[in-house]
Protein backbone atom coordinates (compact mmCIF):
# COMPACT_ATOMS: atom_id res chain seq x y z
CA UNK A 1 0.00 0.00 0.00
CA UNK A 2 1.43 3.14 -1.15
CA UNK A 3 1.70 6.62 1.03
CA UNK A 4 -0.25 7.97 -1.29
CA UNK A 5 -3.06 4.93 -0.33
CA UNK A 6 -2.59 6.25 3.45
CA UNK A 7 -3.05 9.47 3.16
CA UNK A 8 -6.26 11.19 4.69
CA UNK A 9 -8.16 12.73 1.62
CA UNK A 10 -8.11 16.67 1.13
CA UNK A 11 -11.54 18.68 2.53
CA UNK A 12 -12.95 20.89 0.56
CA UNK A 13 -12.44 24.44 0.96
CA UNK A 14 -14.79 26.23 3.82
CA UNK A 15 -18.16 27.18 2.82
CA UNK A 16 -18.63 30.69 2.80
CA UNK A 17 -20.06 31.67 5.92
CA UNK A 18 -23.53 32.95 5.18
CA UNK A 19 -24.08 29.29 3.71
CA UNK A 20 -22.61 27.46 7.09
CA UNK A 21 -24.37 30.25 9.20
CA UNK A 22 -27.83 29.20 7.65
CA UNK A 23 -27.41 25.60 8.21
CA UNK A 24 -26.30 26.55 12.06
CA UNK A 25 -29.36 28.84 12.40
CA UNK A 26 -31.66 26.09 10.89
CA UNK A 27 -30.29 23.34 13.05
CA UNK A 28 -30.74 25.56 16.04
CA UNK A 29 -34.60 26.03 15.63
CA UNK A 30 -35.05 22.43 15.35
CA UNK A 31 -33.61 22.06 18.28
CA UNK A 32 -35.04 24.77 20.10
CA UNK A 33 -38.89 22.96 19.01
CA UNK A 34 -37.43 19.66 20.39
CA UNK A 35 -36.95 21.50 23.79
CA UNK A 36 -39.52 23.23 23.61
CA UNK A 37 -42.11 20.03 23.55
CA UNK A 38 -39.81 18.62 26.26
CA UNK A 39 -42.25 20.81 28.10
CA UNK A 40 -45.40 20.75 25.79
CA UNK A 41 -47.45 19.18 29.00
CA UNK A 42 -45.78 20.11 32.52
CA UNK A 43 -46.81 24.07 32.19
CA UNK A 44 -50.00 23.09 32.07
CA UNK A 45 -50.44 20.80 35.03
CA UNK A 46 -52.74 23.03 36.95
CA UNK A 47 -54.97 23.20 34.43
CA UNK A 48 -55.16 19.46 33.98
CA UNK A 49 -55.94 18.71 37.43
CA UNK A 50 -58.60 21.04 37.66
CA UNK A 51 -59.97 20.10 34.06
CA UNK A 52 -59.91 15.85 34.73
CA UNK A 53 -58.83 15.49 38.68
CA UNK A 54 -55.67 13.76 38.27
CA UNK A 55 -52.79 13.93 41.03
CA UNK A 56 -49.67 15.55 40.27
CA UNK A 57 -48.25 11.74 40.25
CA UNK A 58 -50.25 10.69 37.70
CA UNK A 59 -49.31 13.84 35.69
CA UNK A 60 -45.52 13.34 36.50
CA UNK A 61 -45.49 9.86 34.76
CA UNK A 62 -46.12 11.75 31.29
CA UNK A 63 -42.70 13.35 31.79
CA UNK A 64 -41.25 9.83 32.94
CA UNK A 65 -43.05 8.26 29.36
CA UNK A 66 -41.77 10.81 27.46
CA UNK A 67 -38.43 10.67 28.37
CA UNK A 68 -38.83 6.88 28.49
CA UNK A 69 -39.84 6.34 25.13
CA UNK A 70 -37.11 9.62 23.50
CA UNK A 71 -34.12 7.10 25.16
CA UNK A 72 -34.95 4.09 23.86
CA UNK A 73 -35.94 6.06 20.31
CA UNK A 74 -32.96 8.15 20.51
CA UNK A 75 -30.66 4.56 20.51
CA UNK A 76 -32.71 3.62 17.40
CA UNK A 77 -32.53 6.82 15.76
CA UNK A 78 -29.46 6.68 15.46
CA UNK A 79 -28.96 3.61 13.27
CA UNK A 80 -31.48 4.69 11.58
CA UNK A 81 -29.91 8.07 10.63
CA UNK A 82 -26.56 6.89 9.64
CA UNK A 83 -28.74 4.43 6.81
CA UNK A 84 -31.19 7.08 5.04
CA UNK A 85 -29.59 10.35 6.37
CA UNK A 86 -30.57 13.22 8.75
CA UNK A 87 -33.17 15.05 6.66
CA UNK A 88 -35.84 12.59 6.34
CA UNK A 89 -35.84 11.69 9.99
CA UNK A 90 -35.89 15.10 10.70
CA UNK A 91 -39.23 15.63 9.02
CA UNK A 92 -40.68 12.66 10.61
CA UNK A 93 -39.63 13.75 14.29
CA UNK A 94 -41.22 17.86 13.57
CA UNK A 95 -44.53 15.56 11.94
CA UNK A 96 -44.84 13.83 15.14
CA UNK A 97 -44.46 17.13 17.33
CA UNK A 98 -47.51 18.00 15.26
CA UNK A 99 -49.73 15.03 15.59
CA UNK A 100 -48.91 15.13 19.41
CA UNK A 101 -49.57 18.58 20.00
CA UNK A 102 -53.04 17.48 18.22
CA UNK A 103 -53.65 14.82 20.78
CA UNK A 104 -53.10 16.65 23.72
CA UNK A 105 -55.45 18.92 22.36
CA UNK A 106 -58.70 16.78 21.79
CA UNK A 107 -57.81 14.23 25.01
CA UNK A 108 -60.10 13.25 26.96
CA UNK A 109 -58.18 12.24 30.27
CA UNK A 110 -55.11 10.58 31.50
CA UNK A 111 -55.27 7.94 28.46
CA UNK A 112 -55.06 10.72 25.68
CA UNK A 113 -52.45 12.47 27.90
CA UNK A 114 -50.68 10.04 27.88
CA UNK A 115 -50.40 8.81 24.43
CA UNK A 116 -49.83 12.64 23.34
CA UNK A 117 -46.51 12.14 25.98
CA UNK A 118 -45.47 8.98 24.22
CA UNK A 119 -45.54 10.58 20.76
CA UNK A 120 -44.19 13.53 21.71
CA UNK A 121 -41.24 11.77 23.17
CA UNK A 122 -40.87 9.50 19.92
CA UNK A 123 -40.84 13.07 18.05
CA UNK A 124 -38.24 13.92 20.25
CA UNK A 125 -35.60 10.81 20.13
CA UNK A 126 -33.95 11.61 16.66
CA UNK A 127 -32.89 15.37 17.16
CA UNK A 128 -29.35 14.86 18.89
CA UNK A 129 -28.30 12.43 16.37
CA UNK A 130 -29.84 14.72 13.46
CA UNK A 131 -28.58 17.52 14.25
CA UNK A 132 -25.05 16.64 14.94
CA UNK A 133 -25.00 14.57 11.83
CA UNK A 134 -25.84 17.87 9.71
CA UNK A 135 -23.47 20.32 11.45
CA UNK A 136 -20.36 17.35 11.83
CA UNK A 137 -21.05 17.11 7.97
CA UNK A 138 -21.73 20.67 6.92
CA UNK A 139 -19.66 22.92 9.14
CA UNK A 140 -16.11 23.45 8.95
CA UNK A 141 -13.83 22.50 11.63
CA UNK A 142 -13.10 25.93 12.80
CA UNK A 143 -16.72 27.06 12.96
CA UNK A 144 -17.85 23.73 14.96
CA UNK A 145 -17.33 25.50 18.20
CA UNK A 146 -19.98 28.01 17.11
CA UNK A 147 -22.25 25.38 15.84
CA UNK A 148 -22.20 23.82 18.56
CA UNK A 149 -22.40 26.58 21.26
CA UNK A 150 -25.40 27.93 19.00
CA UNK A 151 -27.43 24.45 19.15
CA UNK A 152 -26.89 24.41 22.65
CA UNK A 153 -28.09 28.14 23.31
CA UNK A 154 -31.09 26.76 21.29
CA UNK A 155 -31.80 24.41 22.99
CA UNK A 156 -32.18 26.61 26.60
CA UNK A 157 -34.03 29.02 24.94
CA UNK A 158 -36.53 26.34 23.71
CA UNK A 159 -36.87 25.16 27.56
CA UNK A 160 -37.39 28.98 28.52
CA UNK A 161 -39.70 29.76 26.23
CA UNK A 162 -42.45 26.85 26.09
CA UNK A 163 -43.80 27.52 29.89
CA UNK A 164 -44.59 31.26 29.09
CA UNK A 165 -45.92 30.17 25.47
CA UNK A 166 -48.06 27.83 26.63
CA UNK A 167 -49.14 29.21 29.69
CA UNK A 168 -49.60 32.88 28.23
CA UNK A 169 -52.21 31.09 25.16
CA UNK A 170 -53.67 29.25 27.40
CA UNK A 171 -54.87 32.42 29.51
CA UNK A 172 -55.59 34.81 26.47
CA UNK A 173 -57.71 32.11 24.86
CA UNK A 174 -59.07 31.11 28.09
CA UNK A 175 -58.17 27.15 27.29
CA UNK A 176 -55.37 24.91 27.66
CA UNK A 177 -56.00 23.13 24.42
CA UNK A 178 -55.72 26.38 22.33
CA UNK A 179 -52.18 26.18 23.90
CA UNK A 180 -51.69 22.30 22.43
CA UNK A 181 -53.33 23.77 18.95
CA UNK A 182 -50.48 26.63 19.13
CA UNK A 183 -47.59 23.84 20.05
CA UNK A 184 -49.19 22.19 17.17
CA UNK A 185 -49.00 25.28 14.60
CA UNK A 186 -45.46 26.09 15.64
CA UNK A 187 -44.30 22.69 14.36
CA UNK A 188 -45.55 23.28 11.73
CA UNK A 189 -44.26 26.04 10.92
CA UNK A 190 -40.50 24.59 11.05
CA UNK A 191 -41.30 21.58 9.78
CA UNK A 192 -42.32 23.84 6.41
CA UNK A 193 -39.19 26.22 7.11
CA UNK A 194 -37.04 23.05 7.27
CA UNK A 195 -38.50 21.49 3.90
CA UNK A 196 -38.56 25.37 2.42
CA UNK A 197 -34.33 25.25 3.17
CA UNK A 198 -33.69 21.60 2.44
CA UNK A 199 -30.61 22.47 0.50
CA UNK A 200 -28.46 23.81 3.65
CA UNK A 201 -29.54 20.68 5.84
CA UNK A 202 -28.50 17.99 3.52
CA UNK A 203 -26.31 15.75 5.33
CA UNK A 204 -25.27 13.57 1.85
CA UNK A 205 -21.39 12.82 1.58
CA UNK A 206 -20.24 15.83 -0.73
CA UNK A 207 -23.06 18.68 -0.28
CA UNK A 208 -21.20 20.23 2.53
CA UNK A 209 -17.66 21.46 4.50
CA UNK A 210 -16.72 18.04 5.19
CA UNK A 211 -15.57 15.45 2.57
CA UNK A 212 -16.36 11.98 2.48
CA UNK A 213 -14.45 9.57 3.83
CA UNK A 214 -12.34 7.74 2.51
CA UNK A 215 -13.19 3.83 2.48
CA UNK A 216 -10.15 3.44 5.01
CA UNK A 217 -11.94 5.28 7.35
CA UNK A 218 -15.29 4.16 7.76
CA UNK A 219 -16.06 1.20 9.38
CA UNK A 220 -13.88 -2.28 8.01
CA UNK A 221 -15.52 -4.30 6.15
CA UNK A 222 -18.22 -6.80 7.49
CA UNK A 223 -17.81 -5.43 10.91
CA UNK A 224 -21.24 -5.43 12.52
CA UNK A 225 -23.08 -2.07 13.32
CA UNK A 226 -22.63 -2.66 16.78
CA UNK A 227 -19.04 -2.70 17.16
CA UNK A 228 -19.27 1.13 18.01
CA UNK A 229 -20.57 -0.07 21.52
CA UNK A 230 -17.45 -1.63 22.45
CA UNK A 231 -15.44 1.24 22.74
CA UNK A 232 -15.17 2.48 26.78
CA UNK A 233 -15.42 6.00 25.22
CA UNK A 234 -18.39 6.02 24.23
CA UNK A 235 -19.99 4.35 27.77
CA UNK A 236 -17.83 7.43 29.17
CA UNK A 237 -19.89 9.76 27.46
CA UNK A 238 -23.06 8.41 27.76
CA UNK A 239 -21.96 8.63 31.75
CA UNK A 240 -20.97 12.18 31.50
CA UNK A 241 -24.36 12.80 30.57
CA UNK A 242 -26.10 11.15 32.60
CA UNK A 243 -24.41 12.82 35.74
CA UNK A 244 -24.12 16.10 34.17
CA UNK A 245 -28.25 15.44 33.47
CA UNK A 246 -28.86 13.90 36.85
CA UNK A 247 -27.58 17.74 38.33
CA UNK A 248 -29.99 19.57 35.53
CA UNK A 249 -33.05 17.68 36.61
CA UNK A 250 -32.28 18.96 40.15
CA UNK A 251 -32.51 22.76 39.48
CA UNK A 252 -34.51 22.27 36.40
CA UNK A 253 -37.45 21.02 39.10
CA UNK A 254 -36.04 21.14 42.28
CA UNK A 255 -34.37 24.46 43.13
CA UNK A 256 -37.04 26.90 43.43
CA UNK A 257 -38.80 24.92 46.11
CA UNK A 258 -35.11 24.30 47.98
CA UNK A 259 -34.71 27.47 48.11
CA UNK A 260 -38.11 28.03 49.41
CA UNK A 261 -37.60 25.81 52.32
CA UNK A 262 -33.78 27.00 53.26
CA UNK A 263 -33.96 30.45 52.73
CA UNK A 264 -37.28 31.76 53.38
CA UNK A 265 -37.23 33.20 49.83
CA UNK A 266 -41.18 33.81 48.41
CA UNK A 267 -42.02 31.12 45.86
CA UNK A 268 -42.57 33.15 43.03
CA UNK A 269 -39.12 35.29 43.34
CA UNK A 270 -37.17 31.26 43.48
CA UNK A 271 -39.18 30.24 40.32
CA UNK A 272 -37.08 33.18 38.69
CA UNK A 273 -33.91 30.85 39.68
CA UNK A 274 -34.17 28.41 37.30
CA UNK A 275 -35.12 30.78 34.15
CA UNK A 276 -32.03 32.57 35.27
CA UNK A 277 -29.91 29.18 35.32
CA UNK A 278 -30.40 28.26 31.66
CA UNK A 279 -30.42 32.24 30.86
CA UNK A 280 -26.96 32.04 32.05
CA UNK A 281 -26.29 28.61 30.67
CA UNK A 282 -27.18 30.18 27.25
CA UNK A 283 -24.84 33.38 27.48
CA UNK A 284 -21.97 30.59 28.92
CA UNK A 285 -22.39 27.88 25.86
CA UNK A 286 -21.78 31.68 23.57
CA UNK A 287 -18.68 31.82 25.63
CA UNK A 288 -17.99 28.41 24.97
CA UNK A 289 -18.25 28.47 21.42
CA UNK A 290 -15.05 30.81 21.18
CA UNK A 291 -13.05 28.65 23.84
CA UNK A 292 -12.97 25.29 22.42
CA UNK A 293 -11.20 26.41 19.08
CA UNK A 294 -8.59 27.91 21.38
CA UNK A 295 -7.88 24.84 23.77
CA UNK A 296 -5.82 21.59 23.12
CA UNK A 297 -7.84 19.37 25.43
CA UNK A 298 -11.56 19.53 25.64
CA UNK A 299 -11.72 17.83 29.05
CA UNK A 300 -9.90 20.26 30.74
CA UNK A 301 -12.01 23.05 30.10
CA UNK A 302 -15.29 20.90 30.63
CA UNK A 303 -13.50 20.28 34.25
CA UNK A 304 -12.62 23.60 34.98
CA UNK A 305 -16.24 24.53 34.33
CA UNK A 306 -18.44 21.67 36.06
CA UNK A 307 -15.96 22.03 39.13
CA UNK A 308 -16.83 25.52 39.41
CA UNK A 309 -20.73 25.28 38.85
CA UNK A 310 -20.23 22.35 41.95
CA UNK A 311 -18.58 24.59 44.15
CA UNK A 312 -21.11 27.18 43.55
CA UNK A 313 -24.01 24.37 44.64
CA UNK A 314 -21.96 23.59 47.78
CA UNK A 315 -22.00 26.95 49.08
CA UNK A 316 -25.74 27.21 48.40
CA UNK A 317 -25.91 24.16 50.18
CA UNK A 318 -24.63 25.26 53.27
CA UNK A 319 -27.09 28.05 54.37
CA UNK A 320 -24.15 30.42 55.23
CA UNK A 321 -25.32 33.08 52.67
CA UNK A 322 -27.83 35.73 52.27
CA UNK A 323 -31.14 34.68 50.19
CA UNK A 324 -30.74 36.56 47.94
CA UNK A 325 -26.92 35.55 47.21
CA UNK A 326 -27.58 31.99 47.38
CA UNK A 327 -30.29 32.47 44.12
CA UNK A 328 -27.60 34.44 42.31
CA UNK A 329 -25.13 31.65 43.31
CA UNK A 330 -27.67 29.27 41.86
CA UNK A 331 -28.42 30.97 38.99
CA UNK A 332 -24.60 31.66 38.33
CA UNK A 333 -23.84 28.10 38.04
CA UNK A 334 -25.69 27.88 34.83
CA UNK A 335 -23.11 29.97 32.98
CA UNK A 336 -20.43 27.59 34.33
CA UNK A 337 -22.38 24.23 32.97
CA UNK A 338 -23.14 26.19 29.55
CA UNK A 339 -19.43 27.06 29.34
CA UNK A 340 -18.53 23.31 28.88
CA UNK A 341 -21.54 22.60 26.89
CA UNK A 342 -19.09 23.30 23.24
CA UNK A 343 -16.21 21.54 24.26
CA UNK A 344 -18.35 18.22 25.55
CA UNK A 345 -20.02 17.93 22.32
CA UNK A 346 -16.51 18.21 20.68
CA UNK A 347 -15.03 15.67 22.84
CA UNK A 348 -17.90 13.03 21.83
CA UNK A 349 -17.00 13.95 18.11
CA UNK A 350 -13.62 12.79 18.69
CA UNK A 351 -14.67 9.51 20.53
CA UNK A 352 -16.67 8.49 17.14
CA UNK A 353 -15.26 6.18 14.85
CA UNK A 354 -15.67 7.73 11.42
CA UNK A 355 -19.11 6.30 9.31
CA UNK A 356 -21.02 5.88 13.12
CA UNK A 357 -21.41 9.58 14.37
CA UNK A 358 -25.50 8.74 14.06
CA UNK A 359 -25.20 5.95 16.13
CA UNK A 360 -22.91 7.30 18.99
CA UNK A 361 -24.58 10.41 19.34
CA UNK A 362 -27.79 8.54 19.79
CA UNK A 363 -26.24 6.37 21.96
CA UNK A 364 -24.36 8.97 24.50
CA UNK A 365 -27.46 11.36 24.36
CA UNK A 366 -29.64 9.16 25.76
CA UNK A 367 -27.70 9.03 29.12
CA UNK A 368 -29.87 12.84 28.81
CA UNK A 369 -33.15 10.96 28.87
CA UNK A 370 -31.86 8.61 31.42
CA UNK A 371 -30.67 10.98 33.38
CA UNK A 372 -33.56 13.03 33.93
CA UNK A 373 -35.87 9.79 34.39
CA UNK A 374 -34.10 8.61 37.03
CA UNK A 375 -33.02 11.95 39.13
CA UNK A 376 -36.21 13.60 39.56
CA UNK A 377 -37.71 10.85 41.37
CA UNK A 378 -34.96 10.77 43.91
CA UNK A 379 -34.06 14.30 44.29
CA UNK A 380 -38.36 14.45 44.86
CA UNK A 381 -37.86 11.89 47.29
CA UNK A 382 -34.93 13.64 49.55
CA UNK A 383 -37.16 16.94 48.89
CA UNK A 384 -40.79 15.38 50.47
CA UNK A 385 -38.27 14.07 53.66
CA UNK A 386 -37.05 17.78 54.21
CA UNK A 387 -33.65 17.70 52.73
CA UNK A 388 -33.63 20.56 50.66
CA UNK A 389 -29.88 20.88 51.10
CA UNK A 390 -29.40 17.61 49.37
CA UNK A 391 -31.10 19.33 46.03
CA UNK A 392 -27.51 21.28 45.79
CA UNK A 393 -24.71 18.52 46.99
CA UNK A 394 -26.07 16.08 44.99
CA UNK A 395 -26.26 18.20 41.89
CA UNK A 396 -22.89 19.00 42.93
CA UNK A 397 -21.48 15.24 43.18
CA UNK A 398 -23.41 15.08 40.00
CA UNK A 399 -21.28 17.40 37.99
CA UNK A 400 -17.52 16.07 40.09
CA UNK A 401 -18.96 12.42 38.60
CA UNK A 402 -19.61 13.86 35.28
CA UNK A 403 -15.83 15.61 35.55
CA UNK A 404 -14.20 11.93 36.10
CA UNK A 405 -16.26 10.56 33.04
CA UNK A 406 -15.29 13.49 30.92
CA UNK A 407 -11.24 13.41 32.24
CA UNK A 408 -11.20 9.75 31.22
CA UNK A 409 -12.65 9.86 27.48
CA UNK A 410 -9.90 12.44 27.25
CA UNK A 411 -7.00 10.18 28.25
CA UNK A 412 -8.05 7.63 25.94
CA UNK A 413 -8.10 9.54 23.03
CA UNK A 414 -5.63 10.86 20.80
CA UNK A 415 -4.10 14.56 21.45
CA UNK A 416 -5.16 16.54 18.67
CA UNK A 417 -4.93 20.27 19.48
CA UNK A 418 -7.84 22.12 18.39
CA UNK A 419 -5.60 24.31 15.81
CA UNK A 420 -3.63 21.73 14.00
CA UNK A 421 -7.02 20.33 13.63
CA UNK A 422 -8.45 22.96 12.02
Amino acid sequence: MTASTLAAPQAPAPLPWRGEARTIGLVGVAHGTSHFFHLLLPPLFPALVGEFGLSYSALGLLVTVFFVVSGIGQAVAGFVVDRIGARPVLYAALGCFVVAALVGASAQGWVGLMLAAALAGLGNSPFHPVDFTILNRRVSRPRLGHAFSVHGISGSLGWAAAPVAMIGVSALTGSWRWALVFAAALALAVLLLMLWQREAIDDRPGRGATAPAAPAATAAAGEHPLAFLRLATVWLCFAFFFWSTAALAAIQSFAAPALHKMYGLPIEATAFVVTGYMLFSAAGMALGGFLVARIARMEALIAAALSLAALLMLLVASGWLPGVVAALLAALAGLATGLAGPSRDMLIRQAAPPGATGRVYGTVYCGLDVGFAVAAPVFGWWLDRGQAPAIFVGAAVALMLAVLAAGWVGWRLPHVPARAAA
